[in-house]
């Protein structure tokens, strides 16, 4: 046996997204990791193994501008432009090439660590060493560290060091959270496998294996859905186990999955009410995609009330969006639902003080094993989600590492850093903006070649019945003097206009009613109907514009997007749970639809000029919407003419970097899997050819450039310092979009 001592700044355990994303924080801050992988591939539920598709706060479109960015973000550009119709293979190797693109990682695969030294008393304990065997090497390695990171999912590493944690359900009370139990148990969310199909092109018979169930002696036909030809993202609800211990029972969860699965399948196949004689099973999971089961006590457990209210916290360091998802503990023999949601009006915060352990004091988790209770973590648990709070973790071990204190002291004393390191590294955190010191562009004058002024769009591709409420967010900077609509009326009739405000910067859903206009409509097509009314809020903001329903008319609809404009369609109360009868929770968020308008906007023009795309958004702070765009536009591209923003100093500066953040449109629902496909490889709105200029000697020279860029975040780091008191970004061409849009600059010596 080979026995081997690995020595590091920090230790990650756990391969999943959780688990990547924090090593890739860390080493990109000089601190050297160890990450350490039971499975020979990356991305955990992810991966090819497992092949669960990677959702986050954007809820599959459900939220707006809600994907995520910083490592998680530019794990979902690169898999759209190298794997557009979901390869899991291919995941597997953008996840793999963002781990090994990083000098200060080793990568540990197949190695299992199951043994941990910790010493302390119960209320305050130290990880020294964990220890794991490389399987198929034969090597037993001891890994050191100060820091130590536990994104196993399960919370193996931190369960062996003593940890204080949770497993099931808290009592309704305990939280005063309304969807928990009355009384606690030990319930947790079940387990689930996939299988895929293919055509053959030619029949192909099933026999199916001896322990195949058959599932018409089962619940199972009646409330779930089963279709030929699905893919394997249909198929979440195969589930089971919650009732079992989802780790002690893997095996026996494992089998009783296998034994369904083949049974939907000769189901499918030889029962006859499908059309599948062509059809053959080209792929079954053989590891349970487990949901749940150790969750870690910090100094702060995030509840339901978190979630639902939004719940700023001073430690924000990260964000979710997807809904408060629970299911039945029966999973897949339910006679329930198979899942009910409970969605808040937007995106929720999470603090750090979830992220690291209130007894062990220098362990810090990320993934599903956080500080949450069982309801919290019914919408904490998806993997985007888990993969901001890894980057988070990551970089708040690496600032800890660099300073020799614990998570605990680090929050009391260093959490501004935290929060705006974060932001530098591109991550988001909601409502949050920079406020580094050294960022020479923060003390900048900003200029552009244009900017765009008139919010419009103009140029008609479809028809859309006004058959119900239709809504419209828009900036409004500084205010709102009235809107044209270009119609078709059936009749004479009225065409009515309700303004209302969104109650927070990151929520787009109507909130408080402003005002209301209305205006006669003639009889005829094509017109643009002017609707007059005033609003100018205290500071700038979204409004959101309610064209009530009205059968007579015809809107017109747009192939030209428009950011910072979205358009959306009032449904019907959605049901939460059908257990809930007419008790159903208001969720405005998914009452208001923009899936059938995604990048197909209304045609409208604003009457008044906006400075929502001024120069100065690219420095104000943000790096994503948040009562508005916050971003520099230009005006409509010309032919040959370079678009430009400038920043000037009073007086020369010493420039080394240069970090550009551009427009990838977070509001577009990216995924890694086949859950659905999206049909450009690089965002349209992304720059695609700049240049960096300074000017010097009286000339403008280049100092960097980008070409055939389709990423959101460059940084250019000069090869020596220049001293200039003006610096430009000049946009040669973009990805497709007919606007130059630049997000953020920061200027560093």
């Amino acid at each position: 046996m080979r026995q081997e001592v690995i020595t590091s700044d920090i230790t990650v355990v756990g391969g999943g997204l959780a688990g990547v994303s924090a090593a890739v924080a860390a080493a990109r801050l000089g601190r050297t990791v160890s990450l350490i992988q039971n499975r020979p591939v990356l991305g955990g539920n992810s991966s090819s193994e497992v092949r669960v598709w990677v959702c986050g706060a954007t809820a599959h479109g459900t939220n707006r501008y809600a994907r995520e960015t910083g490592i998680m973000g530019e794990m979902f550009i690169e898999n759209q432009y190298r794997n557009i119709d979901g390869n899991p293979y291919i995941w597997d190797m953008i996840v793999l090439e963002t781990v090994r693109a990083e000098p200060n990682i080793r990568l540990f695969l197949n190695t299992d660590v199951h043994e941990v030294e910790a010493e302390g008393d119960a209320d305050s304990r130290v990880i020294r060493s964990v220890t794991g065997w490389m399987m198929g090497s034969e090597r037993r390695i001891r890994f050191e560290s100060n820091m130590f990171l536990d994104c196993t999912g399960d919370g193996l590493i931190g369960f062996l060091a003593g940890a204080k944690h949770r497993i099931g359900r808290e009592a309704r009370d305990e939280y005063n959270e309304d969807w928990a139990p009355s009384v606690a148990d030990d319930i947790t969310l079940g387990s689930t496998m996939f299988f895929y199909t293919k055509d053959a092109g030619h029949p192909v018979q099933f026999i199916p294996p001896s322990f195949a169930k058959d599932i018409t002696e089962t619940s199972i036909p009646l409330k779930r859905v089963i279709r030929s030809g699905d893919n394997g993202c249909a198929y979440w609800w195969i589930e089971w186990g919650g009732e079992l211990d989802t780790v002690h029972d893997n095996e026996r969860i494992r089998d009783e999955l296998w034994a369904v699965i083949y049974g939907i399948w000769d189901y499918i196949k030889n029962s006859g009410n499908f059309d599948a004689d062509n059809m053959t099973l080209e792929w079954v999971g053989s590891i349970p995609g487990k949901r749940e089961y150790r969750r870690f006590i910090g100094d702060y457990v995030l509840n339901q009330n978190d979630i639902v209210a939004q719940r700023e916290f001073e430690d924000s360091v990260a964000f979710g969006g997807w809904s408060i998802d629970l299911h039945p503990p029966q999973g897949m023999y339910s006679t329930e639902s198979g899942s009910k949601h409970l969605h808040a009006d937007g995106v929720y915060h999470i603090p750090f003080r979830s992220l690291y352990s209130v007894n062990v004091n220098n362990l810090i988790m990320a993934g599903r094993n956080i500080s949450a209770s069982h309801v919290a973590f019914g919408t904490t648990r998806v993997m985007a989600t888990c993969a901001v709070i890894g980057e988070a973790a990551g970089t708040g071990a690496a600032l800890c590492a660099e300073k020799g204190v614990s998570p605990r002291e680090f929050y009391r004393t260093h959490l501004r850093e935290l929060q705006q390191t974060l932001l530098r590294q591109d991550a988001s955190i909601i409502g949050f903006r920079n406020e580094d010191s050294i960022d020479l562009a923060r003390s900048a004058k900003s200029a552009a070649s244009s900017t765009l002024t008139q919010l419009a769009v103009e140029k008609p591709t479809e028809s859309y019945r006004l058959a119900s409420d239709i809504g419209l967010l828009l900036p409004v900077d500084p205010e709102l003097n009235g809107i044209e609509l270009l119609v078709d009326a059936a009749e004479n009739t009225t065409l009515e206009l309700e303004l209302w405000d969104t109650g927070r910067g990151e929520n787009c859903i109507p909130h408080t009613i402003q005002t209301t206009t209305s205006t006669p409509v003639m009889k005829g097509v094509g017109q643009w109907v002017r609707l007059l009314l005033h609003w100018k809020p205290d500071t700038p903001q979204n409004a959101f514009l309610i064209v009530k329903a009205n059968e007579e008319i015809v809107l017109h609809l747009s192939d030209e997007p428009q950011f910072g404009v979205l358009v959306f369609e009032k449904g019907p109360q959605p049901v939460v749970s059908p257990e809930l009868g007419d008790q159903q929770p208001a969720q405005p968020v998914v009452e208001w639809n923009m899936r059938p308008f995604v990048r197909k906007p209304i045609c409208f023009r604003l009457l008044s000029m906006t400075q929502a795309f001024a120069p100065d958004k690219a420095i104000d702070g943000y790096h994503r919407p948040f009562a508005g765009p916050h971003l520099w536009s230009s005006a409509l591209l010309r032919e040959d003419t370079p678009e430009w923003l400038e920043l000037s100093w009073s007086t020369p500066v010493n420039i080394c970097t240069i970090h550009l953040t551009f427009n990838d449109d977070v509001n577009e629902d990216l995924i890694n899997l086949h859950h659905h496909r999206t049909s450009f490889v690089t965002i349209p709105e992304l720059v695609k050819d700049y240049r960096v200029q300074a000017y010097m000697n009286g000339n403008w020279i280049t100092v960097a450039e980008g070409r055939n860029n389709r990423k959101r975040k460059m940084v250019h780091t000069l090869d020596r310092p220049i001293i200039s008191n003006r610096l430009r970004i000049v946009v040669d061409s973009t990805n497709g979009c007919p606007y130059a849009e630049i997000v953020e600059i920061r200027v560093y010596e």
